[in-house]
């Protein structure tokens, strides 16, 4: 990078990491990109590995003015402090900032001091800040800490719909049919075998997403239900958020992002929506077009104390 002084920015998502370096008048220098980089899938080391390999590319050598790491996984305060000590023998590291990708994507979709956020990809979270700083977030760790829902989830819910109409214990769905083929077998028991063994992995059954809401829409009935359910968890989650900031009857937006939501389905946004007015009535729905590295790239920019002029222009280059 020269002598321009620069910030690389990450966010890692559950299936790839992107990276962006901007100069400190908000100006794109590179970019780059690596498979998913969440401590969660892949583990402390080999998420370190990733991001110092990301930074390094961008940096070319020089020390960044600020590193803005947001990485799925980092649900606990005990695993930020790990990570970040983890990074701290990388001579980039000098002045850094590690943090849960929610933050990322709820500076992607506003700059308001009170507002919330939900990631709906291949898991479910979410968090609420409030104009002093206080953050209302939740463990995120699967179904032990309450959670449901994202591509795993939904995906686990229409095997387990498919499954049981496959051997006679439950009603019919288009799903059964559909389901295995997204993996190239042939029946739902292959399927259920195939994950037995460990030759597909659970998370991925994310991958049938994408069926779901398709079956939802052509009106099978268990697609819709798993649809209707995940919209009434996304607007659980936030109103839950903001509630515990005392937020519930603010109007505050809700940044919406992941690759469901971001699929722009009618019937899952209707269903927030109509969620949303119900248990928190003057919040409101923004669903994020751009990818969270545009958050993590301006936070990174606001960090390093850029201009608001240079966090405008970052925000064409990224957006």
């Amino acid at each position: 990078m020269g002598e321009v002084a620069f910030v690389v920015a990450l966010d890692g998502g559950g299936s790839k990491t992107d990276a962006v370096a901007l100069a400190l008048d908000g100006t794109l220098l590179g970019r780059a990109s690596a498979a998913t980089s969440s401590p969660h899938f892949i583990g402390l080391g080999p998420s370190v590995a990733v991001v110092d390999s990301l930074v390094t590319e961008l940096a070319g050598g020089a020390v960044p003015a600020h590193v803005g790491i947001y990485l799925s996984g980092l649900d606990l305060e005990r695993e930020v402090a790990d990570y970040r000590a983890a990074l701290a023998r990388f001579a980039w590291a000098r002045t850094i900032t590690v943090e849960n990708d929610l933050f990322a994507l709820l500076r992607a979709g506003t700059s308001v001091p009170d507002a919330a956020a939900v990631i709906c990809g291949t898991g479910l979270n979410a968090l609420a800040i409030r104009a002093d700083g206080e953050v209302a977030r939740f463990l995120a760790l699967g179904p032990i800490s309450g959670d449901w829902g994202g591509g795993a989830g939904i995906g686990e819910l229409a095997l387990w719909f498919a499954a049981r109409e496959a051997d006679g214990r439950g009603e019919h769905t288009s799903l059964t049919a559909a389901i295995p083929g997204e993996f190239g077998l042939a029946t739902v028991g292959e399927l259920t075998e195939a994950l037995h063994s460990g030759r597909l992995a659970m998370p991925e059954l994310a991958r049938l997403s994408p069926l779901v809401l398709q079956h939802s829409r052509a009106g099978d009935a268990l697609a819709r239900h798993i649809v209707d359910r995940q919209a009434e968890e996304i607007a659980v989650m936030a109103s839950a958020a903001l509630t515990r900031l005392g937020l519930h009857d603010a109007q505050v937006p809700v940044v919406l992002g992941g690759g469901v939501v971001q699929s722009g389905d009618e019937i899952l946004l209707a269903g927030v929506d109509a969620a949303l007015a119900r248990l928190a009535p003057r919040a409101y729905a923004v669903v994020v077009d751009a990818a969270p590295i545009l958050g993590a790239g301006l936070l990174a920019l606001e960090s390093a104390g850029a201009t608001r002029e240079a966090v405008e222009r970052a925000s064409v280059a990224l957006g």
